[in-house]
Formats: C-alpha cells, structure tokens, sequence
C-alpha cells in the first residue's frame, strides 16, 4: 500500500476542520445487513480506511486526478502484510502437539517431538480443526525458509489464554492475556541471527484460564510504503448525513466533488429494502469556470468478502448487459460455517459494477492499486490472492455545469441464515428465480427513480421529526435510521412467513433477541409493522412448534447466522414475555385491528398467564438490560408485565374475546395501583421494591402513554420526570442509582413521557452532545457513560430504532 504525504500546515487545517463538521461518532456509508456494512470513523473520509462496523478495515478508497495533480478523498492507505507461513485462516496446516508436559527443551530446534500427536490448526474449542480442552497445550511447528533476510517480520497470532511463544528456541512474545482474534505482532527486533536456512520451529506453550481457547500462529512480513509526493488529500468542505444518504463535499484543485453513499432502505418497498445493492455517486464541476479532464478512481478491497484479509479470494470480470462487474469472493466459500459476533461474513461474492461506456474496471493488489492509478499502467490481473482490489476509473470532462457517474457496489450472501435446520435464501431470491445480476441490473436502471424515492423520504422523515422533537431530534433520528434497518437481515421462512432477524452486535452475537426487537420496535412500527411482525414471527413459531416448551418466550433464536434455538445461557421470563405482549398490542394499536393477535391467541394467553402469576413482584432474574446483573424486585420490571397484561387486556376487547378483557383490564389497573403503593420512595419511585432509596428509569411505562392503554395515572410520568431532571449528567441521565452509565434508547422512551417540549429537550440535549463529543469513534453504542460520554459496550445495534418512539406516539396520538 502507499502512504500520502501531508504538509504540517495541512494536517493543521484538518484538524481544525474536524472540531467543526463532526456529524456523527461514526459515518454511515454502505448499510444492508450485519455483513454488508461498512462506515468512516473519522470526520474526514479520507483520514483512516474504512471499516465494517465491528472495527476491521473494510476498504474503499478514492482518488481524484484533475489536469494530472491526484488527490485522495476516500479512505487511506493501510499496513499492508504477506503471508510468509500462513495462519489457518486460509486453509489448515499441520503441527505437532501434546497436553501433557513435555521434557526440558520443547521449544528447541532440535528437539525430537516424534511421541507428540500430529493436528490440523487452528487448535481450541468450539469449531477449531483440533478440538484442546484441557489446561495446557504445547504446540511445535516446523517451516523452511531460504531467504533469512528478512525486515518488518510479525507474528500473525490469534492464543486464548496466557502464551509463551518461541522461534527456534528464543522466547519472542509472552503475554498474560487472551487476543480474540488475529493480531499482527512486530518482532524485528527480537529476531536477530535467529531465523536460519532450511528448518525453522515456532513451538508456543498456552495457558487456558477460563472460557474458551484456542491457538493459531503463523509468520507476515510487513511490506514497506514508498511515499507517493505527488498525492494531496482532497479538502473536505461538508459531509451531510440523512435518513438513506451520506454526502460529501470535497475540493480538489480547481474541481469541486460531490460524493454521495446512497443505501435505498425504504420500508414501504422490501424488495428494494432486502436489495443488496447501494449506489457510489460522484459529481464534478469545475471551481473556476474553465473545461479541465479528470479521473475518478474507486477501489474496494476483496477483504469485504472475508472474515480475515489472510483468506484467499479469486476475483473476476465480466460483462452483465449495459453493466462492467468486477466480482470477488473466498476460494473456500465456506457458505453458514461460522457464527458468533466479532465475525464478518467469508462466502458468497461481493460485486463492484459500473455503466460499460462509463469507465474502466481492473483487479490489482492492493499494494499496487493507487501507483497504477497514478502512473496509468496497470499491473498484471491476479487472478487469487489476498487483499486484493477491485479498481473502477471514471473519465470526467468537467465543466461549470455538473456530470454525474454512479458506480454500484453488492454482495450475494446466497444463502443468509440457517433457520431450524434449514438454509434460507435472502428475501430478493426467496422464490429462487433471480440472480445478483438481475438485481444489479434492476439498480442500474432504476437509478433516477430510486434517488428520487429516497430524496422525497429524507424530506418528509426529517420534516416529521424536526416537528415533533426539534432539530437535534431530527438529526439523531437521520443518524440512527439506516443502523437500525442494516443490524437486520431479511429473509422468507420455510412457512412463507416474513422473517426480518436482528444480531445482537457487539453484545453477543444472538440472533432474533427479544429484547433486541423491543426497543428497535418503535421505527418500524411507524414505517412497516409488517417488518416488526416479521421480527416477532421467529419467536412465536419457536414455541409454537413445540421447539420451545416453556411458559414464557426464548430470549433468541440462535447466535448470528444459526437460528436453530436459543443459544443465550439464561432465560428472561418476565422481560421477554412482556416485550412480546407489549410488540403485539403495539401492533394491533398501529393497524387498528388484532388480526396478528388472532393468529397467536393460545401462545399470548400463556405468556399472559405466566404474567399473571410472576411478573408484579419478578423473582431474582436478568432483564433487558443484563449487563446490570441480576434483580430481584424490579419495579421496572414490574411496570413492563402490568404494561403488558393492559396490552393482553385490549387485545382481547378488540377480539371480542369478552371473559379474558374482564379479567385483565382490571387486573393490570389493581397490579398499578399496588404497585404505586409498594414501589413509593417519596419524590420517586424506587429501584426495587425494597429499597427506598435507589431509583430507575422506568421507560417501560411509555407503552401505557403510547397505547393509551390507562393503567397508570399520567401523575405517576410527571413524578418521575421532575425527579430524573435532578439526576442528568453532562452526556445523559444515568439508568439508575447504581451506575452513572445509561442507555440512550431508553432516555428517549423516557423523554417520551415528558407533557410539554422544553422537558423533552433537556433529556434529548446531553445525548446530542454524546454523539458530538464522545471519544469513542464507532456506530452509534447505545450503552454509554454520563460523566465523559465514553462507549461502555455496544455498538452498530438495532436498537436505536427506538429513538423514534416520539415519533410513533405523535404518529398515534397527535401530540
């Protein structure tokens, strides 16, 4: 890769421009689903490589070369590593091993290992090659080099737990301490006269202390940068993020730019919303009024297609109709063969395509793409490798008047999810009759259409939030939409059920989690109840099916992409039970009739029940949010199964299903009095039942005040707002007594219960200046501290689809 050189005066500049256009923590650009996601995390786009939301670099890069002077305005260039002994993230190898402890001078060349067993790496637990679950494993693998001069040489090195680690018998890393994924390690200087000719060994000792383990190591060679003069950063004059677009505003020399990320998430069209297609648009005009020839260069790194940049890929041209492709994927293809969180996804093919009399397409390696760019010579094709890139060049007469070129950037997962045992296709080829060229097609010729569709939509979605919360409503709302929709994927069950399944990112990798879909809830509701319900379907058919046989709902279905049964370690009764009762109600509320209800009568009735029984006083359980740890008493908690049992209650009135309106109307309005009464701490209401002198959000009453349900009188919000306004922080109002953290969904539910604008804005204004002055560069993270505005965990989650409850409640309500 090449480093840009920058003047001090620049940076300078740069700086100070950040302090004045940061928009966001981190800048949406491509936003489809928990893998195709990829942001900037930096206010300037072409300050760091971007990134998939998990952190891994992501590349896209842009350069701009106008009257022959480039300048770079997206992305920057990144180390770049060849494999010298590959790691097994590519493919298998072979090593010797023993769990027992071996004689003085394991670790040495000539150590005769014969008596220890052969494996196949990576070795651990879960799905590693060879399965080590004992305390200690010794591990011994033999390379031969021929060149031995050698600069930039790093451990490539993935260990859980503690490791001592040795080339040819000299210690050269150590580390108390567990990685959880791949890292390169600089070892230069620890090397020196000790790589010989012919036969090398890396023999490493790991130390399990708890949860899980694993070992696999190999070597990389960091490959220097020359410094490419020539190339000077573009400026950056604005960056604009709305509800489906972020836009930027660059000058370059006598040529101004605009470069548009359009991802058309528009909930009213699924198919459009389940195409896996964004649209790359770049406007030139020139700055000075005079004609001058520019290129546009867009690259995309094959990584997007990896779980890991050491994967093999093998990449490809092709002409599709009016359309250039450049299309790209592992040679492994190892379709629904990992799951978990910090994962991305490695089969399936990304695709990079562009209008034939438009441009130029090529792959190169990533080491070569910029220098072929600005010298115009392209290096030969490789048709495998790692990292590689897929290059497009635009051709541009600019003039005063602006031209405009598109480049379409998607991925075909083929397969999306395992569902029960059954791999799904994604909703665009749910009847199996289209192809990824079709839809790229389809994006091409409906390009116009669709950016005037999007246009009209960020227009009106804004204007509705500026209206009901004002303008740093509106802003965050513009921010989190496009998160919210991409955490999901969209997909048809084998029942030909609508199916829109979350991942818990960077939580724990759950699939289709309850209380994940109860406070992303509020934005579909308002746009389409029908991807709410599709939400919602996993859960019912789960106990419905007989899978799940307890009195209360599943917190998940699986972990991402393995939707085949709960995978999380403990149940939430109460929570999830409430939450599913409170969505359905929901529902019924927004449609204006129970149909949905209907089709799951029996299985409400029984969570209903449960509720009855368990849910105002909850027993010493986890909720929603269990980071907090266990709670015994939560009035919180009790709030949501009395919600709950209302929600049951009007369901039932809707039904004409007469003897249960009787029973649970009266029931949950008896359970808030009692509740009012036992939880009293004065001024406020408590944490728990028992302790008086903690408090909490209560944000599980807004339903009541959404739903217009009447099971707690509107004194109870008021006593509780004027208490919480006591209680707020420079970046929000703590959660509750017991922390200074928070969690911003809730504020907003809890804002939600304000009665006048004012109120509302000053639980809205600390979370504005937390996604303005947090020092945690990442999507959105919904769990923060109050005090510096600091990521405690969490990021790039669906949750925040419940910023909007202020919009559905004035969608419902007028007020």
């Amino acid at each position: 890769m090449k480093r840009f050189f920058l003047s001090l005066g620049l940076v300078a500049a740069m700086l100070s421009a950040s302090a004045q256009q940061r928009k966001a923590p981190a800048y949406p650009l491509i936003t489809h689903d928990p893998y195709f996601s990829i942001w900037s995390f930096s206010d300037h786009l072409n300050a760091e490589p971007t990134k998939h939301w998990t952190g891994t670099n992501h590349a896209l890069s842009g350069l701009i070369k106008v009257d022959q002077q480039v300048y770079s305005f997206l992305g920057k260039a990144d180390k770049h590593f060849e494999m010298l002994l590959p790691t097994a993230e590519g493919k298998s190898y072979t090593a010797k091993y023993s769990e027992k402890e071996p004689a003085a001078g394991w670790e040495k060349t000539d150590y005769n290992d014969q008596s220890w067993k052969a494996g196949n790496a990576p070795f651990g637990d879960s799905d590693a090659k060879t399965q080590w679950k004992s305390d200690n494993l010794w591990m011994r693998r033999e390379f031969n080099l021929d060149n031995i001069d050698l600069k930039g040489l790093n451990l490539r090195i993935n260990h859980d737990d503690n490791i001592d680690l040795f080339l040819n018998g000299v210690k050269v890393y150590s580390c108390n301490c567990w990685t959880g994924k791949y890292v390169n390690i600089p070892i230069d200087e620890k090397i020196k006269g000790v790589l010989r000719k012919g036969k090398n060994v890396i023999a490493a000792h790991v130390k399990n202390t708890a949860g899980g383990q694993w070992l696999d190591v190999g070597l990389a060679v960091e490959k220097p940068a020359a410094e490419l003069k020539s190339v000077l950063m573009a400026k950056q004059n604005n960056v604009t993020i709305n509800a489906t677009q972020t836009i930027y505003q660059f000058s370059a020399g006598k040529v101004d730019l605009e470069l548009t990320f359009t991802s058309p998430l528009l909930m009213d069209n699924l198919d459009l919303v389940a195409r896996p297609v964004s649209y790359v648009s770049f406007k030139l005009k020139a700055n000075d009024g005079k004609k001058h020839n520019a290129q546009v260069y867009f690259g995309a790194s094959t990584d997007i297609a990896t779980n890991n940049p050491a994967q093999e890929v093998e990449a490809s041209a092709y002409r599709n109709g009016a359309l250039s492709v450049l299309k790209a994927g592992t040679t492994a293809q190892p379709v629904l063969k990992k799951k978990g969180d910090d994962i991305r996804i490695d089969w399936g093919y990304m695709y990079v395509a562009v209008a034939q009399n438009s441009g130029n397409q090529y792959v190169t390696s990533s080491a070569n793409a910029i220098s072929s760019f600005i010298s115009g010579k392209v290096a030969a094709t490789p048709a495998k490798g790692n990292s590689l890139t897929l290059a497009t060049v635009l051709p541009f007469s600019v003039g005063p008047i602006a031209t405009e070129k598109t480049v379409l950037i998607g991925y075909d997962d083929i397969e999306s999810v395992q569902y029960f045992g059954e791999n799904l296709k994604p909703w665009w080829n749910r009847k199996n009759n289209q192809t990824i060229d079709k839809q790229l097609t389809l994006a091409n010729n409906e390009y116009a259409s669709v950016l005037q569709k999007c246009d009209a939509f960020n227009k009106q979605y804004y204007a509705a939030n500026l209206k009901v919360g004002g303008k740093g409503y509106a802003d965050l709302l513009d921010l989190s939409y496009r998160q919210a929709i991409s955490a999901h994927k969209l997909v048809e069950s084998p029942q030909g059920e609508i199916l829109f399944l979350s991942k818990e990112n960077f939580s724990n990798g759950s699939i289709n989690t309850v209380d994940i879909t109860y406070p992303s809830a509020p934005l579909f509701l308002v746009y389409n109840p029908d991807l709410l319900k599709g939400m919602l379907n996993g859960i019912f058919y789960y106990s419905e099916s007989g899978k799940w046989k307890k009195p209360f709902p599943a917190h998940d279905i699986g972990t991402y992409p393995l939707a085949n049964g709960q995978t999380y370690g403990e149940d939430m009764p109460v929570e999830e039970a409430g939450n599913m009762l409170i969505l359905t109600a929901a529902i019924a509320k927004v449609e204006g009739n129970a149909d949905y209800a209907k089709k799951h009568w029996k299985t409400l009735s029984i969570w209903a029940d449960y509720l009855s029984k368990n849910g105002f006083d909850p027993a010493n359980q986890l909720c929603t949010d269990d980071f907090a740890g266990h709670l015994a008493r939560n009035t919180n908690l009790s709030v949501k199964a009395i919600v709950a049992l209302g929600g049951y209650g009007m369901l039932a009135a809707q039904l004409g299903e007469k003897e249960a309106a009787a029973k649970y109307t009266p029931m949950a309005k008896e359970m808030a009095k009692k509740w009012m009464e036992m939880a009293d701490a004065g001024d406020h209401y408590a944490l728990t039942f028992d302790l008086k002198n903690t408090w909490s959000q209560k944000y599980n009453l807004v339903w009541d005040k959404v739903l217009k349900l009447g099971i707690f009188p509107e004194t109870v919000y008021k006593k509780e707002i004027d208490f919480y306004l006591k209680k707020q922080n420079a970046f929000g109002l703590p959660l509750d007594s017991r922390k200074t953290y928070t969690k911003s969904d809730w504020i907003l539910w809890t804002a939600t219960l304000t009665d006048n604008r004012a109120d509302f804005e000053k639980f809205l204004k600390p979370i504005n200046k937390f996604v303005l002055e947090s020092p945690s560069r990442v999507p959105l993270n919904d769990w923060h501290e109050t005090t510096n505005g600091k990521q405690v965990g969490f990021q790039a989650r669906s949750v925040v689809g419940g910023y909007a409850i202020k919009l559905l409640d004035y969608q419902l309500n007028k007020r």
